[in-house]
Formats: structure tokens, sequence, C-alpha cells
């Protein structure tokens, strides 16, 4: 009998496993495909914690898999003596995310380790500060980040507010392997924890100092004071945790003419309005730019679930049409905002440092050049741009990190948090409206001046989804395939180098000499090209998906779009190859 059949009949007659949850096993037992799925591997615990469809089996989100995982984290903590510094934990608007956070901080209690939960759903960076602010051992965060409504996941940071890394990462999922026995996971009830003081509830009182600490990041508030009045900005949490934090802090700052989309301020986990709950998609961004038109608005902004991205569509006053901006120009445009205004002030530090990974623009370099700020380059991944800012600290803070960003719509200024912040965000790119149009521009005018000033830098980015274990299988292949046949041309441009991450190497094209990566190892493939124009490919660390990135730098918009084109047809018949 196969193993995944085994693992159903284990779980059928497993007494850990309530009798509701084996009727969901009962009615799926002539689906072979679904059983597969269900059972074919457990539900990985892996660097960014968990995260899948939820339902019951080893390959799903349920109350199992999360306090396995929690099991596995409370031996890591205890064995560490952080029982007393307790866990934060937060949680999004998604379905069995309540549930799963109750679960969650109940099995920490029965361990004897303190939590900090709140007392309704937060965004992701407000968690990721909580940590910090509350001298945390930990915190654990229950979303799927910007999933399909059917997916969920958990999401584990440590003592500094950041996402797990090594060597950290790997000694907690050897705890959360050795935990083999459903029986062994211990739980109590919540009466007991409150009165034991292991169970308490947290909310305003955080929310306040979150609040507190964006406002001191505000490089602007003349411009702000002067102009909120004539700016009128949409907003959309897409049904998530972003609607309460985003109007508290433009509030605060004195912002008048705010719009939520009616339609999707309210939490609702099955996100009714769109497909797929993600600022990156224009589909879900159809409700708020029908807004936008009618209410003549500067800017569009939308959140995903957890609010920790950000999607932005901007006004252009020439032609009446909004313009949507991708993750690599929102984040270049707050760079350039940030140490603008800073420059202009007297503000800007001799020690300043700005952080992107490997796969933002270019275009990020010759902005840090401009300011003679030091640009730092890491791996895809929040958590590997907050090791380094734990390494300025670390080394007597040698730099002083004033902005940070990943091209899939994440960034966060300054270091009150350690994970993207939607919310800080929103906050900054309502300022810059305001000083821009201040001085007559839009911030579509002002991302066009920043292509005049550096070059016309431009981005874009394709996956590939894959599922199940086939689908897993063909993404290892195609990966090794790439990575054992260098290409010495893409799209007429020359391969100047290709680094391989796995490896931890960088092998010029031209002598075969290699030098080290200076970063982790990880399972990406990068190619720098000539002409300022790079690729790269990695299969996602949380979805069944191979994804592929690509940059050119132009002398014009429709030039440096004309060479993107090339470049992705290229690639795309690259990867035609190996599949």
């Amino acid at each position: 009998m196969e193993e995944y059949k085994i693992k159903y009949q284990q779980w059928l007659e497993d007494l850990s496993i309530s009798d509701q949850d084996k009727q969901e096993l009962i009615k799926i037992k002539n689906d072979e495909e679904e059983i597969k799925d269900r059972f074919y591997k457990d539900l990985e615990f892996g660097t960014a914690g968990l995260r899948g469809i939820v339902g019951i089996g080893t390959n799903r989100m349920n109350r199992y898999t999360v306090t396995k995982a929690t099991q596995g984290l409370a031996n890591y903590i205890i064995k560490k003596g952080g029982q007393e510094r307790g866990v934060a934990i937060a949680y999004d608007s998604r379905n069995m995310s309540k549930e799963f956070s109750e679960q969650t901080a109940l099995c920490l209690n029965a361990n004897g380790i303190k939590t900090y939960r709140f007392d309704d759903l937060r965004p992701t960076p407000e968690l990721s500060f909580a940590v910090r602010e509350l001298g945390c051992v930990a915190g654990i965060v229950i979303t799927a980040s910007h999933n399909p409504a059917e997916y969920n996941g958990y999401k584990v940071y440590w003592e500094d507010g950041a996402q797990i890394v090594e060597p950290i990462d790997k000694e907690i999922i050897q705890e959360v392997n050795n935990v083999t026995n459903l029986s062994t996971i211990k739980t109590m009830q919540k009466q007991e924890a409150v009165e034991n003081g292991l169970y308490n509830t947290i909310g305003e009182q955080i929310d306040k100092r979150y609040i507190e600490e964006l406002k001191k990041l505000v490089v602007n508030w003349e411009a702000i004071n002067n102009t909120q009045q004539k700016i009128k900005i949409v907003y959309s949490p897409l049904h998530g945790t972003g609607n309460k934090p985003v109007q508290a802090i433009l509030k605060e700052l004195g912002f008048e003419n705010i719009y939520v989309v009616p339609e999707q301020e309210k939490p609702d986990g099955n996100f009714p309005t769109v497909n797929y709950p993600n600022p990156e998609d224009p589909k879900a961004f159809k409700l708020a730019l029908e807004l936008a038109k009618k209410k003549d608005a500067d800017i569009i902004l939308a959140n995903d679930p957890d609010a920790d991205r950000l999607g932005v569509y901007v006004k252009d006053e020439k032609t009446n049409e909004y313009i949507q901006f991708n993750g690599n120009m929102t984040g270049n445009l707050i760079a350039e905002y940030i140490l603008s205004q800073k420059k202009l002030h007297n503000t800007l530090p001799k020690n300043g440092a700005i952080i992107k990974t490997i796969v933002s623009s270019n275009l990020t370099d010759a902005i840090a050049k401009e300011y003679n700020v030091r640009l730092f380059s890491t791996l895809t991944g929040f958590k590997n741009i907050a090791k380094i800012i734990r390494n300025f600290e670390e080394n007597n803070n040698e730099y002083e990190c004033l902005f940070s960003y990943e091209e899939s719509y994440g960034c966060i200024i300054g270091t009150h948090a350690r994970d993207k912040d939607g919310i800080v965000a929103v906050m900054t790119l309502c300022e810059a409206a305001c000083y821009y149009k201040q001085i007559g521009m839009t911030l579509w005018d002002a991302m066009i001046n920043i292509y005049k000033k550096y070059g016309y830098y431009k981005e874009r980015q394709f996956s590939i989804t894959l599922k199940g274990a086939d689908g897993a299988e063909k993404i290892k292949r195609m990966m090794e395939s790439m990575r054992n046949c260098f290409p010495k041309e893409i799209a007429r441009e020359k391969v100047l180098s290709i680094g391989d991450y796995e490896a931890q190497t960088i092998c010029n094209n031209k002598t075969g000499e290699t030098k080290p990566t200076n970063l982790p190892k990880s399972n990406v493939l990068y190619y720098d090209l000539s002409n300022d124009s790079w690729c790269c490919v990695r299969p996602s660390g949380t979805e069944p998906k191979i994804k592929f990135y690509m940059g050119v730098k132009g002398n014009s918009l429709e030039d440096s779009e004309n060479k993107l084109d090339e470049l992705e047809n290229a690639m795309r018949e690259i990867v035609n190859k190996k599949i």
C-alpha cells in the first residue's frame, strides 16, 4: 500500500483526531487524488513557517499541524529558557485564523509559556513591533499573506521582531520534526490559562505605541500641514487587517479626504470581491478604481490581508488615467523621496544605508550612489533584510538603516518593525503626495523625473504554477537543468556572470573565475547581463511556483518596455525547453 494511503488510514484510526474531523476524511474515501494530495507529505515547517490549504490531512493547515508546529516551538523556547518572556500572537481575517491563533496560545500555555494574544485581527508589521515592544522571546502571526482564500499560514518571529533565520530556523524545524505523535501535543483550558497568568490579551496600548513610532518617521510635516486637504486618497484593505491602522495613522497626520472602498472594508476570509487578495493583481483594484474616478482621487492604495504589502495606483493629470506602480517603482519613489528630503533638511546621516533584495531594481543602486548612502543587497525574503539591520545594531550601529524594500510590494521605513510594513508605506506615500502636490507635481510626475534623472530602469516577473507532487518534481528538474547549462547570451545581451546561490558562487562567464556570494545558501540562479540588464530564477518558498525575474535599463519608457518584452520572451523560450 502506498505511504499516503497508510497515513490516511492512520488518521482515521488516531484517537487524537476528532470525530468531526474524521467525517471530513470519510467524505473523500473514494477520491484517490484528493487523498494523495492531503497525505503524500507532511505540511513542511520551513524557514517561513507553515503555509497550505485549510483542511484535514498531513499536507493541510489544521489544528493538528498548527499545534504540532507550536509544540516543537515550545520545546525550543523551553530549551532556551524563554518561557517567562512569552510569545506575542496576531492573526488576520482569513478563515480559521482566529481559531488557529487561540489553539496556538493554549498549546504554548500548556507548556508553561506566557502568551500575549491580540484581542482582534492585526497587521503583521504590528506583530513584529509588539515582539520587541513587549520584550518577547518570539512572535507568531496566523496569515497566508496574499494567497487565495483556501490558504492559511503560520509565521514565526524571534526576539528581534524578524522572521526566524539560521541557525534558529533549522533548530526550531528540528524540534517540530521531532513531534511525531499527535498525542504528545499539549493544550489546556483557556480559563485555567488566564487564571494562571499564562494567557494575556493585548490591544489598544500596543496600537497607540505603534502609531507613535510611525509618526516619528515623517520627514516633512510642513508639506502635510500645507497640502493634506488637497489630497484625495482611495484605500482598500482587501477584506483584511489594514483598515483600522491605516485610518488611524492618516487621521493622526491630519488627512481628511480618505475614501475606503465600502465593499472591501469589512474583514472577510472568503474575499468575496476578488479572486486573489493580492495588491500586485490589477483585478483587485477594480472597485477602488471605480471609486477613485468618482472622487477624482490623487492616489489609490490597497494592502494585502495582513497589511505587510502595498499596491499603488497614481493619477496622471495629463491623461486623467490611473497608472499602476509595481513594487520596484513604489520602493524607488519612496527611497528618492526620503533621501532627498533628508538631504534638503540636513538630516541625512553620514552612515545612512538602504537595503534591497537581489531581485529588486538596479535603479536603487543609482539612487544610493547619488545620495552617498551605502546599499546592501540580500536574498529574497524580508527576514534577510532584517538580519542585516540586526548586524548593524550588533556592530555598534555602524550603519543607520533608512529604508528597505523588496520588489514583491513590501518595504519598511526605519527600523520600528523588522518585516514589511504596508501601513507605514501608506503613510509615507501620502506624505510624498503632499510634498509633490505642493510643488505642482503628481506622484507620476515624480516617477518620471526619477527616470529622467537616473535612467529608465524597468523590471518584470512571471511565474509558472506547478501543483502537487508532480509539480514539485518538475520545478526541481527545471532548476537542475538551468544550473547545469549556462547560456552565453540572453535576448542579445551577453551573460557577464552567473550567480549560483546554492553553490554560493558567482562565475565570470568570460574568464571562468569564481567569487563567493557572501550570502546564505539558496536555490537561486542570477544572470548578470550586459547594458545593465539581468534576470533571475528561483522556486517560491511559499507557493507551488517557479519564479522568473528580470530588469533592463532603457533610454525611454518605450525603449525599456521593448527590452523587457525581448528579455521575457527569451526567458520563456528557455523555460519551455526545460519543462
